[in-house]
């Protein structure tokens, strides 16, 4: 298992190091494991010290022509000299979990892919490094390949001959952003405002790139364009490439110069809305990291939220600028749900916690989370809000400047901000808000009777708030809008007949409606013009239920009464996620799951009798066909083109006991793609057998080479909140033996584990009381963090 570097083993090293360098030569041919040559530059402060290289899993080592003293994770450097060179050749693994030099051959055309993804904590699975954010380094890089590979990497290319490549030696970057894809990619290519741009798939998604080409080149141009009018620091790398990558464990990474996204995001079959509108911020957002994360970066993990919480703010407000109509309206019910939600659990942490609370960097992983990204994004757009867009860019441009290919604390972004807002206390505003924990409640009450009768607005919590309150008449005519400071002291407002505080989101606070606008929106919510305040309302109804102040029946209720008249996609495909998901799963007993999703299934195929637009019909279709019992309208969702509902139907046939294993191999070999072979494992999985289930278990737990998306796949076939006695024994065995394969796999399995195959069934309270004993035990850090939140969130 990886050793966890320390803050403390970071602070002493950083203070040790300087003016670091690599010169890497990666050889990529070989089947089963890759070469590193790597040139290791460095000066030290104190001659004569010692310190340590990080290479992970090493199969042969030598440095500088012998065999070191290594321990599986580090190599011993002594007697370290004013300036050095160190040569370090290796051999490496593999791997298949997305946490190294992932390998992933495509079942569509046999082509293999082989790419490095790194990030917090990984760079060392990949070349010996200085593993951390403070010891940023310049990389030149040498790769070879297969002859007819394409390679990509965070640098123009220099030169590259009979499957060899160059590059140029990049700036200054964090270990972490290391960037290099290797395989025969299918290309789009062009040049914008002086520098070459590209868009990069796997060889059998090259129609589908050609399909999505002007769509991505005219997000990518304008998000581009915006930056460079903003931001006073041109864009700091030679070339911006952008990849969608097989096996991706993050949505995508801001690696400079060659973006990576999961290649989910250019799916088989045309993007509903929905996926577009979210594919557009993931692309602004990992735009702003070259800015906010690669040009200057945060010293150590606790100001995670100087890269996250910026990049998410700027993803959703600069998807704007790209054509994206209403972005807020996606965060406000997809996202901002969860950060409530993280902030209720015992591993709530402040946006930008102390260093000290952040010891090691496996802690640090557990931060990259809904309080990092959704939080840290309202809290962002609360400052916003509060000193105004022109000093917020002032504040940032001057940290930029100031602080290029540099590393920061919090200190520094509130010292430039503070000096653009000199009307404005930013240092109390930060401790308020970015040094807490928890979330304040906006509860608006009348005084009096009736809806002429004036508001008034309560702040239960510490924070002040700058936040928008919309009015509506009986008719759900907007009256108006108005911007009130709450803090301390209630406000008062006009009253009418709905009175909703936060109507667009611009803080962070959960909302309680008075009695009087409740009723009406629980009557009309559906007829609210406003995408944003309708947003608003059913995250506001998501939370109500989760924190039982409004039962499952009722929300239900409001789900039968007013997703069938939803206009928007977004909210057409949320309402349904968090109520045939997380609520359903975690707030209905075992006993009700089958009544619940012929309720929401009756609710789906009502919606698309009424003939809604192409956008709001093709999520409610997909939502459909995961619930629906029908079977003939299965099979004919089964026989469209759409990949994604043709499996998402077959998975819903096989869990009903429709289809047997001959069955979905029939389907699975007429189809060859990725795609087939995961929703294979899912349907194989989710059948109503015994055998099956043992069959799905054996398959996870069995097979140390199994890649990360087929683990990913078989759970979400094994686990049937209908069926929850079929899969019982199963809950108990992983939380028997998932500990086990967390430290014997490492931990990107540790994290696979925990999040993405806890079981999405209702459980018992012996199976609540199980998971209570089974943390009492001796487990991996990032493993504890993921059962912690899951415990927090089942026992209430």
């Amino acid at each position: 298992m990886l050793v966890s570097l320390t803050l403390a083993e970071a602070r002493v090293r950083a203070a040790l190091l300087h003016d670091v360098s690599y010169v890497l030569d990666l050889d990529i041919t070989d089947a089963d494991s890759f070469a590193v040559r790597a040139e290791v530059t460095f000066s030290c402060r104190e001659p004569g010290a010692e310190t340590f290289l990080e290479l992970a899993h090493a199969l042969e080592l030598r440095v500088d022509g012998a065999e070191p003293e290594y321990d599986g994770n580090r190599i011993r450097l002594t007697d370290l000299q004013a300036t050095q060179t160190i040569l370090v050749e290796a051999r490496l693994p593999y791997v298949t979990d997305g946490d190294g030099m992932h390998t992933f051959t495509d079942p569509a055309d046999g082509e293999t892919y082989r790419s490095a993804y790194c990030s917090i904590d990984i760079a060392h699975l990949v070349y010996p490094c200085f593993d951390q954010n403070d010891l940023k380094a310049s990389i030149t890089l040498r790769v070879t390949a297969p002859e007819a590979w394409t390679v990509l990497a965070n640098s123009r290319v220099v030169s590259s001959e009979n499957g060899r490549w160059e590059f140029a030696t990049t700036p200054p970057l964090p270990p972490a952003m290391f960037a290099m894809c290797g395989g025969p990619w299918a290309s789009v290519t062009w040049e914008h405002a002086g520098l070459p741009f590209g868009w990069h798939a796997r060889a059998s998604l090259r129609e589908q790139l050609e399909r999505d080409a002007d769509d991505l080149r005219r997000v990518t141009e304008a998000c581009f364009d915006h930056y460079a009018e903003v931001f006073t620091e041109p864009f700091p790398f030679d070339s911006y490439d952008q990849a969608m990558v097989p096996g991706h464990n993050w949505g995508a990474m801001e690696t400079p110069g060659c973006v990576t996204y999961r290649d989910e995001m250019l799916p088989l079959s045309p993007l509903t809305q929905p996926e577009r509108r979210a594919r557009s911020m993931v692309i602004a957002h990992e735009m702003a990291h070259m800015w906010f994360g690669d040009l200057v970066t945060m010293t150590w993990w606790e100001d995670t939220w100087l890269q996250e919480s910026f990049a998410d703010y700027l993803g959703f407000r600069v998807a704007q600028e790209a054509g994206v109509e209403a972005p807020w309206v996606d965060f406000t019910i997809a996202r901002k749900p969860y950060a409530y939600l993280a902030d209720a659990r015992r591993s709530t942490h402040p946006v930008a916690p102390r260093a000290e609370d952040v010891p090691d960097v496996d802690a640090a992983s557990g931060n990259f989370d809904a309080l990092s990204y959704a939080k840290g994004n309202s809290c962002l757009r609360q400052l916003v809000t509060w000193i105004g867009e022109d000093a917020f860019y002032t504040g940032v441009n001057a940290y930029l400047s100031r602080h290029k290919w540099g590393n920061t604390v919090l200190d520094d972004f509130v010292d430039a901000l503070d000096e653009a807002t000199p009307d404005r206390d930013v240092r109390a505003w930060a401790q308020a808000w970015l040094r807490t924990t928890g979330f304040d409640t906006i509860t608006a009450t009348r005084d009096g009777d009736g809806p002429g009768s004036e508001v008034v607005l309560t702040r239960e919590g510490s924070r002040p708030h700058t936040l928008r309150v919309t009015s509506y008449d009986d008719s759900w005519v907007e009256l108006g809008s108005v911007f009130v400071d709450l803090a301390d002291e209630p406000v008062r407002v006009p009253g009418a007949a709905v009175v909703v505080p936060n109507a667009h989101g611009e803080t962070y606070a959960r909302v309680r409606l008075d009695d009087v606008s409740w009723a009406a929106v629980s009557q009309g919510l559906a007829e609210i013009p406003d995408p944003d305040a309708r947003a608003l309302l059913w995250a506001t109804a998501v939370d109500l239920a989760w924190a039982g102040e409004l039962p499952m029946d009722d929300f239900l209720a409001l789900v039968e009464r007013h997703l069938p008249a939803e206009t928007h996609p977004a909210v057409a495909h949320n309402v349904p996620t968090w109520a045939g998901g997380k609520l359903l799963t975690t707030l209905v007993p075992a006993e009700a799951v089958t009544g619940v999703r012929a309720r929401l299934s009756t609710t789906y195929a009502t919606a698309l009798e009424q003939d809604p637009h192409p956008d709001v019909a093709a999520v409610l279709t997909r939502h459909l066909a995961a619930v629906d019992s029908d079977q003939p309208r299965l099979r004919g969702f089964a026989a469209t083109d759409d990949a994604s509902l043709r499996w998402t139907a077959l998975k819903r046939l096989a869990s009903l006991g429709a289809l047997d294993a001959d069955d979905i191999e029939r389907e699975r070999a007429a189809d060859g793609t990725i795609v087939a072979e995961l929703g294979a494992a899912r349907a194989l999985a989710a059948r109503p057998d015994p055998q099956a289930k043992a069959d799905a278990w054996t398959r996870i737990v069995e097979n140390p080479k199994i890649s990360n998306r087929e683990v990913q796949a078989i759970a979400q076939g094994l686990w049937d909140p209908e069926r929850t006695d079929l899969v019982a024994t199963y809950v108990d065995r992983y939380l028997a033996e998932t500990p086990r394969l967390a430290v014997a796999r490492g931990s990107a399995f540790a994290e696979l584990m925990g999040k993405h195959v806890f079981p999405t069934v209702p459980l018992t309270e012996g199976q609540v009381a199980a998971l209570r004993t089974a943390l009492a035990g001796d487990l991996p850090t990032i493993l504890r963090r993921a059962w912690e939140d899951a415990l927090d969130d089942v026992a209430g």
